[in-house]
């Protein structure tokens, strides 16, 4: 890369994931945060809205109409799903690369997406162009994307804990059960009667029980690493914490199988994968929390012939913002783990 700053515009200010991405990109040393945006909020100090960053970045608020009057290098949409599709279209030939944080272009077609999102897509051109952005199995269809699609959160961990079993086609047919937790930042910025403090607090739920829109994106991006279709039983729970996902994977496979084996898989199939972090007991989520990390502790349970995989990730970093910057750094030909060095924030 030969100029010295990306010029980088985050399209959606005012959620979790804009103001992790501000976060990560004003201490990130080859971007210049050229632009942030707010239709609600015009003319306000980004630092009103995100008190976190006063004296820090204090840049004014503007319309995305002002997008296509820079020249820019990257465009960040941290926009709900159904309002990204419509960006992009705008967009696409601006001569800027797009990385999309909503779900419009994370499967495989308009048909898809409109059964599961329920919304119909205004821009499926879109689907022909975008890549699915989990660096740890697409980072060679990244590096030339313009499009990337940024992975859901519950995806993100959920997909990184069976990975490897999938890659070696091991996984037995209808096997999968996904049990999977979320803190209450992955339900979005803005409250609602399930987000209440009274309904959170000291309580433990699930929910979209036998239908969440993430199954399909699960099951889409397994069955690709292992050459066909599958099928995962997810289920979604919400956590009474901030931030954090902690996803339990049960499975069956083929084959001789015990812990050595297993470890063996995990270790060469993440090997060079400087995110994964392959441990040696079960994570908890504020082992990764503040950090790009992901870390995945695969269990052989020899009494009831199946694999238990335990994966955790920050649902707002490597589950959403990090991994924008992870795409972000693979785009433009720099170093994987560029202004990612943070290490996990514990207690």
């Amino acid at each position: 890369m030969n100029k010295e700053k990306l010029k980088v515009a985050i399209v959606g200010a005012s959620g979790f994931t804009g103001s992790e991405l501000a976060r990560l990109l004003s201490d990130h040393p080859k971007v210049e945060i050229k632009m942030i945006t707010s239709e609600s909020h015009q003319g306000k100090p980004f630092s009103e809205l995100h008190p976190q960053f006063f004296d820090r970045l204090d840049i004014p608020l503007v319309s995305a109409e002002e997008v296509s009057k820079e020249e820019l290098d990257v465009i960040f949409l941290a926009l709900p799903h159904g309002v990204s599709m419509d960006f992009v279209a705008k967009w696409k030939d601006s001569g800027a690369k797009i990385i999309d944080l909503s779900g419009d272009f994370r499967l495989s077609t308009k048909e898809v997406y409109e059964e599961w999102y329920n919304k119909k897509h205004s821009y499926p051109e879109g689907f022909a162009t975008a890549v699915y952005g989990l660096p740890e199995l697409f980072s060679e269809k990244i590096k030339p994307a313009t499009l990337v699609a940024n992975p859901g959160c519950y995806p993100t961990a959920s997909i990184l804990s069976l990975a490897p079993l999938f890659a070696k086609q091991l996984i037995k047919e209808n096997s999968v059960i996904i049990d999977a937790k979320s803190g209450l930042t992955g339900a979005g910025i803005k409250a609602s009667a399930t987000t209440h403090f009274s309904n959170v607090n000291e309580n433990f739920k699930a929910y979209g029980i036998a239908g969440h829109r993430h199954t399909i994106e699960i099951e889409e991006q397994l069955g690709g690493l292992a050459g066909g279709q599958t099928a995962v039983q997810f289920t979604p729970h919400l956590l009474p914490v901030d931030r954090g996902i902690l996803v339990t994977a049960y499975a069956q496979v083929s084959g001789e199988m015990d812990q050595e084996r297993l470890t063996e898989i995990y270790r060469d199939f993440y090997k060079d994968k400087p995110f994964v972090r392959l441990r040696n007991q079960a994570p908890g989520i504020k082992d990764v929390r503040g950090s790009h990390y992901c870390d995945v502790f695969p269990v052989w349970d020899k009494r009831t012939n199946r694999v238990i995989a335990i994966s955790a990730i920050d649902n707002l970093l490597k589950g959403a913002a990090s991994q924008a910057v992870h795409n972000m750094n693979l785009m433009f030909g720099l170093e994987d783990a560029e202004g990612l060095a943070q290490i996990p924030l514990k207690p």
